[in-house]
């Protein structure tokens, strides 16, 4: 079966003909392990030794038949967690884990769960919040002390010192270039939570579950549906893309099956960049 992306043009298609992945399929997925930092000239004298000063690397420019995808995982450690890290592992794909701080203690499983996703260089570990809001979101949100005192006890007791956070319940942008929030009474909480140093990222397309908690829908649905956000823009960056679904959804073999698929389609397509959340655009300037 084949699927057609469109391309913003009436004489193009986005995806083209699926074509095999090449030898170079890491350096497209972009979860290759680059240096972030690159030497200056070097200065050699009779005298003196090579000389390297360090220097942040500039914004690598996306090519225009590429575009970036985001793979994140809200709630770990949880239910499907050891099964998302064979995912991950299988197609060699990068992914952004946003971990909820008390369920890092909630069973020895889970305990397990989060040593094995804090030691897979494919995943990158991003905070969730220590209680998730208890699931009382509109009680949580009101109180902006409370919300930051409860994502610094999950950074502190995961260790999670990058700051790239994402809201429970909540789809909330707070970039230097991009504000957003879905439910406007949270506006404060997301303010101050910004305020306190924290990066907060949203999503642009969320793979939800049915009433049993598997994942809604086949891979081929999601599918268009990234390419409909591609074609419209609608991701809140152009050419990037983050995509939202949670470990407990993937437990049973379906849901397994879907979401490998998906990933599987996208790199056959050689059209797609994998990258961890820490690489999106602009992402790691210094909040205003």
């Amino acid at each position: 079966m084949r699927y057609i992306f469109a391309e913003k043009s009436k004489n193009r298609t986005f995806l083209g003909i699926f074509t095999i992945l090449c030898a170079a399929s890491t350096l497209l997925n972009g979860c290759d392990q680059k240096s972030e930092w690159k030497a200056s000239e070097q200065i050699i004298t009779q005298k003196d030794p090579i000389v390297e000063i360090p220097q942040e690397p500039e914004e690598e420019e996306l090519p225009s038949d590429k575009r970036v995808i985001y793979l994140t995982f809200d709630d770990g450690p949880n239910q499907g967690t050891e099964n998302l890290i064979k995912i991950l592992n299988k197609r060699k794909v990068c992914a952004t884990a946003f971990i909820v701080g008390r369920h890092r203690y909630g069973s020895l499983q889970q305990k397990d769960d989060f040593e094995k996703l804090k030691k897979d260089t494919l995943i990158e570990l991003a905070n969730h919040s220590f209680s998730h809001a208890h699931g009382k979101y509109v009680n949580f949100y009101s109180n902006s002390i409370n919300v930051i005192h409860d994502f610094d006890r999950a950074s502190d007791s995961l260790k999670l010192y990058n700051k790239i956070a994402r809201t429970p319940g909540r789809n909330i942008w707070r970039l230097n270039n991009i504000n957003f929030t879905d439910i406007k009474k949270s506006t404060k909480a997301a303010d101050d939570l910004r305020k306190a140093g924290y990066k907060l990222v949203g999503w642009d397309l969320e793979w939800r579950p049915t009433s049993r908690m598997t994942l809604k829908g086949n891979h081929q649905i999601m599918l268009k549906k990234v390419d409909s956000i591609f074609f419209n823009d609608l991701e809140k960056t152009s050419k990037h893309l983050v995509l939202l679904t949670h470990d407990q959804y993937l437990t049973d073999p379906n849901s397994l099956n879907e979401l490998e698929m998906f990933i599987e389609e996208l790199q056959k397509s050689n059209r797609f960049i994998f990258k961890k959340i820490s690489a999106y655009p602009r992402i790691n300037e210094v909040l205003n």
